[in-house]
């Protein structure tokens, strides 16, 4: 099993939080997706010939990918039995799309070209908060295109939540989660807002016109969104994502598992169990490269100890934690994490897989970096 990832660097407008490679300058669009096209058979090979069983399409904003230049980047790219209808069963197609963009006849074509998973960012039901994060759309908007996409017959939808929103109380976040499950959604990412440097959002924090939430308000938002999401039949996969039995997020998963995945665009990475490579965050210079038959990456080449670390900072974000069976150094893992076992922080099963428990899910990356090879 492989993956790819496609990134689509294209937005209307910046959030004031957003730290990801992006551009308003859509004039670049139809070079881009020439570009993206070329890397692919420029790197065709890449995987090993592994079987493609997912592709996620991110941003940015995809959803800003006129029709015609989508439609023309996954004829190229997915697989020749997965074109049209929604994909199969086997295969994840994600496309990430704003909900002011979506419309019928938006939502209609991406089920005809193969993507049968959506994933939105709502963020809030506040239209207040979503004014204040300079979203693009609306409450009302974001209800509706979860309509719209169920009516075309989109049946894997995934939305993200933000909470920690300054000034933000527990009633205000109660009352999110709820229109979140309001929705009946199959797949909920949730994230506590975060000031980036470099953002709008962390300069306003630098002038002192807003403040950081209250760390034990934060806290208790946390646990109420593992709580409630659990309640209401959602599985707590990883640190941040809740799925209904059956819709974890595939393509994400394999960030966590190991898998091997090719990304494509501007600032996209890759992985193949050997190395990581990432391309330049930079459109322009990507397409001149790209169209030069180069590559813009620079590579890493993934030793034991950086192996070691990446397990620690993605396979203990999930739910099924890291298996000691097959750990480079588990005796040192575990003589580490020993100190957090006893806290009760740290958990083993009696399969020997070492996870993350309920108390230690909120300071885990204080954990992870006190686990880590240095």
């Amino acid at each position: 099993m492989a993956g790819i990832y496609i990134h689509i660097p294209f937005c209307a407008s910046r959030c004031i939080y957003c730290g990801f490679f992006s551009t308003t300058l859509h004039k670049w669009q139809k070079e881009y997706v020439d570009a993206l096209i070329r890397e692919y058979s420029l790197r065709h090979d890449y995987l090993s010939n592994q079987p493609i069983e997912t592709i996620y399409l991110g941003g940015g904003t995809p959803s800003q990918l006129s029709p015609e230049n989508l439609q023309r980047l996954l004829k190229c790219i997915l697989p020749l039995p997965l074109r049209g209808l929604g994909g199969l069963a086997d295969f994840e197609l994600t496309i990430e799309c704003n909900p002011d963009d979506v419309t019928l006849e938006f939502a209609t074509l991406l089920y005809n070209i193969g993507v049968n998973r959506v994933s939105m960012g709502v963020q809030t039901f506040s239209d207040e908060r979503l004014r204040f994060l300079r979203r693009r759309h609306t409450v009302h908007q974001a209800r509706t295109a979860v309509s719209i996409l169920r009516q075309a017959g989109i049946q894997n939808i995934s939305i993200d939540l933000m909470f920690g929103f300054p000034d933000e109380t527990m009633e205000d976040w109660q009352h999110d989660i709820e229109e979140a499950i309001s929705l009946d959604v199959e797949h909920i990412s949730a994230y506590s807002l975060m000031y980036e440097e470099g953002t709008p959002l962390y300069a306003m924090l630098e002038r002192g016109e807003i403040n950081e939430i209250d760390e034990e308000l934060s806290r208790r938002m946390y646990y109420h969104l593992i709580d409630r999401l659990t309640l209401a039949g959602y599985e707590h996969y990883e640190i941040s994502n809740f799925a209904r039995p059956g819709f974890r997020s595939r393509h994400n998963s394999s960030y966590w598992n190991e898998t091997h995945y090719l990304g494509l665009g501007a600032g996209a990475h890759s992985y193949d169990g050997k190395s990581r490579q990432w391309n330049v965050c930079d459109v322009k210079e990507y397409i001149e490269k790209i169209s030069a038959g180069v590559i813009p990456a620079e590579i890493e080449l993934i030793d034991k100890q950086t192996h070691y670390n990446d397990l620690i900072t993605t396979a203990l974000r999930t739910s099924d934690g890291i298996s000691l069976n097959n750990c480079p150094n588990a005796d040192f893992l575990l003589r580490n994490a020993q100190q957090f076992i006893d806290r009760q922080l740290l958990a083993l099963t009696p399969d020997n897989r070492l996870h993350l428990t309920r108390e230690g899910l909120y300071v885990s990356d204080d954990i992870m970096a006190e686990l880590m090879w240095v």
